[in-house]
């Protein structure tokens, strides 16, 4: 039962978190000026395609249970800076989910993909493609 709690959340982590990458790879890739906020001073561009490869990537990387706990600390980070740096003048209810997901993020990392995973798999390849 406890590698189906972690399917779950590693699914649901990752899959509402595609529903914030997805129109932000939309954004990076529309060819407009890019207006994003730059909360940590780096520029609007750089900002947005540090996001996009947490919120896209990395929260597919989740779904499919691939590198796992490598892909939950850039979320855990991009989390943490929304919750704390980008809404910090804001009420608790806009920093609320930025820190639950990061809470989510942060449990994943702890406790591993589960069997149901990529990662959970058994099996290695050489460069070669052979089964090792």
């Amino acid at each position: 039962m406890e590698h189906i709690g972690k399917l779950i959340l590693r699914l649901t982590m990752g899959g509402l978190m595609l529903t914030h990458g997805i129109p932000k790879l939309k954004m990076l890739f529309s060819g407009g000026e890019i207006q994003f906020p730059d909360p940590l001073g780096i520029g609007p561009t750089a900002s947005l395609v540090l996001t996009v490869f947490a919120e896209f990537l990395c929260a597919a990387l989740i779904v499919i249970g691939f590198k796992t706990k490598w892909a939950t600390i850039p979320l855990f980070i991009t989390m943490i800076v929304a919750g704390l740096i980008f809404h910090w003048s804001d009420p608790w209810s806009k920093k609320e989910l930025a820190i639950i997901y990061a809470l989510g993020y942060l449990t994943i990392y702890l406790i591993g993909p589960g069997k149901y995973s990529i990662d959970g798999k058994n099996t290695s390849f050489n460069i070669g493609g052979r089964l090792q």
